[in-house]
């Protein structure tokens, strides 16, 4: 018999099926320089909803200045978007861990340059009760893989990554250097799309230098780029040539700058060659074209669609950072630069070079499946790639390495005292190992010929892909 017009269910009653939210992470980010407060602060950003997150500046000799962190924080979502109006103060490395300490959270991002991620690593490991999830990894490009990143940070639980080029490279070194691969994979927060061009009544007018600090790092090939530079800016009067920079006199990088480029601009440089700062996108939105040796910004004009430009005319080598652009359809040199022709990236080297689609992103949900690990009190410690003795001596010398003046303890100076002449016994020895040793000539690494690559003119008043 039917009640109402309902149909008979046998006793059992039709429910939509429950879905259990997912459990909220609360996730600490710890930042230091310019570049790596920039890259922690956007990974976070693209975290899942029910990540609460929360951010801290760590307080180091190159930790980037207010005005370093307002560019760096800008853009993103409504859990961090404060920052960039009110940066976070620098806060000392134990003040930091006394916080955790305190109030554990689920997981740390720990992105800090090498010797203070290695240093933070290890006093989260070592003191903190239960300990987060320790998440880490490389801002920007990080192909060819380097020893060192994964040596400093061998003992977080999860190294993030950007392309499948660079998860593959950095797998296959640690294996040979005797550590257990521990990669995953993330969309580089600047190489995702921005959902769509620029306003039609967006001005483009620009070419933007993406300057480095130290690459190239020799005073005269610098000194030629602003050349080139300027040549540009004669040439093509109807637009602004930018040399875009990330710090201002008297302020720190995640690299060290020798030769700044303001300082090597000519007393007759054309009025149309100008010095700025900020965020990239801002950059980026009125830019005909982007020009560099090698800088991560090529990726985020790519994302937008923006021509670009690599200059080989130093070669192609690691130093330089940009054996990943070999095939790119990027690569050019000063005469391009001059002429005014950019490339557009070939389709079929973006795959592996930091454009996969989402769907191959796992560092979520690893790191997600390390935090129900915590859960259960099962979270494994990874052990560190350093196998050198010293105890407490040695961790004061590494303390002291990375904070540097910051770091006013007695056995930190006793530390110093002691080390400094080993480290300097140990480099001279290398240098005449150098020396001796005969060494094995690499294969050079060179671009398509000039005939075979895809130049796209920029005229007078002509938007990029018009």
């Amino acid at each position: 018999m039917s009640d109402g017009g309902r149909e008979p269910t046998d006793g059992r009653e039709a429910r939509l099926p429950s879905v259990t939210p997912p459990r909220v992470r609360r996730v600490v980010g710890l930042v230091d320089t310019d570049s790596f407060a920039k890259w922690g602060a956007h990974l976070l950003a693209s975290a899942p909803a029910h990540w609460r997150l929360e951010l801290v500046v760590v307080a180091t000799p190159r930790s980037a200045s207010r005005s370093q962190l307002r560019a760096a924080f800008r853009g993103l979502d409504a859990r961090l978007a404060h920052l960039s109006d009110a940066p976070p103060e620098p806060v000392a490395v134990d003040l930091v861990v006394r916080g955790l300490q305190d109030d554990p959270p689920d997981a740390v991002l720990v992105a800090c340059i090498g010797p203070v991620a290695e240093l933070v690593i290890d006093e989260v490991a070592r003191r903190v009760p239960r300990r987060p999830v320790l998440l880490t990894g490389l801002p920007g490009i990080s192909f060819p893989a380097k020893w060192k990143g994964v040596f400093l940070r061998a003992r977080a639980d999860l190294f993030v990554l950007h392309s499948h080029r660079e998860v593959r490279a950095y797998r296959d070194l640690a294996r040979a250097g005797g550590t257990e691969p521990h990669f995953a994979l993330a969309t580089l927060p600047f190489a995702r799309s921005r959902g769509g061009a620029a306003d039609d009544d967006t001005v483009r007018d620009a070419v933007v230098f993406a300057a480095q600090p130290s690459v190239p790092s020799d005073e005269q090939d610098r000194r030629r780029i602003v050349g080139w530079l300027a040549e540009t800016a004669r040439r093509h009067p109807e637009w602004r040539v930018v040399v875009k920079v990330r710090a201002t006199a008297g302020e720190h990088q995640t690299h060290r700058e020798q030769f700044p480029y303001p300082d090597l601009l000519p007393a007759d440089a054309p009025s149309n060659l100008v010095v700025e700062g900020g965020p990239m996108a801002q950059h980026l939105a009125r830019a005909v074209a982007l020009v560099t040796v090698s800088s991560t910004a090529v990726l985020e004009a790519v994302a937008q669609g923006v021509p670009a430009l690599t200059l080989t005319d130093f070669g192609v080598s690691r130093a330089l950072i940009n054996e990943v652009f070999v095939d790119s359809g990027l690569e050019g040199d000063a005469t391009d630069l001059v002429d005014g022709r950019f490339g557009r990236v070939r389709s079929e080297w973006m795959h592996d070079n930091h454009f996969h689609p989402p769907t191959d992103d796992d560092w979520v949900d690893r790191a997600e499946a390390l935090m129900v690990l915590r859960d259960a009190g099962a979270l494994v410690d990874r052990p560190p790639a350093r196998r050198s003795r010293g105890g407490a001596l040695r961790r004061a010398w590494e303390r002291k390495n990375a904070l540097g003046a910051a770091d006013r303890s007695v056995l930190g100076a006793v530390a110093l005292a002691v080390g400094t002449p080993v480290r300097t016994a140990k480099r001279a020895v290398r240098r005449v190992l150098r020396l001796v040793r005969p060494v094995a000539a690499a294969p050079q690494l060179v671009g398509p010929p000039r005939s075979q690559r895809r130049p796209v003119p920029v005229g007078d008043g002509t938007r990029p892909g018009g």
